[in-house]
């Protein structure tokens, strides 16, 4: 990697790093770079897993410090959620994604009027903690959500953030925290898998995970000061720009111009 690119990786770790947290589809910013500097998809799907990794190591650990970490919840919803991502990282090593995207675009816009038809849902939760171990719908929800989060990263935060609202009953900020404590699990088994295929480029990885870090860093003091509403309206606006950027309408707006 040329030396005037570091900036340029750093300052798109941050920005996917903050949105990762506070939402979700961070690496559709990382993604697209690292294969623009010249890295083949799958290295690039791994190499993004390192920078993944810091950034919840980074962001898990400033949300307990602010007493907003459910750690039963991140323990108990992460061993499905691990399990699941070691296989949807064993198909992405091989297999294309684009369908796929198609697919996931799709159900974010479904989400979307999900989010939108029962905002208070998102915004004021049923319980702060998990009592006991999840229940066998959950498990399987999980399950299939660390499949997606293991074939690749991005767009798994939003999912991941609906289960635990929806499904499991968090409000927002406390949903975030737990995601990051599970996309952390889970990242660990994946990157393995990568780094068992030899698709990780680590220099490249470590320099982007400096901006993620400090993205996802700053991300959680703007979770805890600014609330769910805030959350709730990133969110929304987060989700339309994947589903539009997943669908190819970015791609085609720019065939057209």
């Amino acid at each position: 990697m040329q030396w005037y690119l570091i900036p340029v990786v750093i300052a798109a770790g941050f920005a996917a790093g903050f949105i990762n947290v506070l939402a979700g589809s961070g690496s559709l910013i990382t993604l697209p770079l690292l294969i623009f500097i010249g890295l083949p998809a799958n290295i690039a799907n791994g190499t993004n897993r390192v920078a993944i990794l810091l950034q919840n190591v980074v962001s898990t650990k400033s949300f307990h410090d602010k007493d907003m970490l459910d750690l039963r919840g991140v323990l108990t919803l992460g061993i499905p959620a691990v399990i699941g991502s070691v296989i949807g990282a064993q198909i992405a090593v091989n297999l294309d994604k684009t369908l796929m995207e198609r697919v996931i675009g799709v159900i974010m816009v479904i989400m979307l009027f999900v989010i939108l038809l029962r905002p208070k849902r998102w915004l004021q939760g049923s319980r702060e903690k998990i009592e006991g171990w999840p229940t066998f719908l959950q498990m399987v929800l999980f399950f299939l959500i660390g499949i997606y989060g293991g074939f690749i990263q991005a767009g798994v935060g939003i999912f991941l953030l609906a289960g635990l609202v929806l499904g499991v009953g968090y409000n927002l900020v406390r949903a975030n925290a737990v995601k990051v404590g599970i996309v952390l699990v889970f990242t660990i088994s994946a990157l393995a898998v990568f780094i068992y295929n030899g698709q990780v480029n680590w220099i490249i990885g470590l320099v982007l995970a400096i901006g993620n870090m400090l993205g996802g860093w700053v991300a959680t003091k703007v979770a805890v000061e600014r609330g769910a509403v805030w959350v709730h309206r990133l969110l929304i606006a987060v989700v339309i720009v994947s589903a539009l950027k997943l669908l190819g309408v970015f791609d085609l707006i720019g065939q057209l111009l």
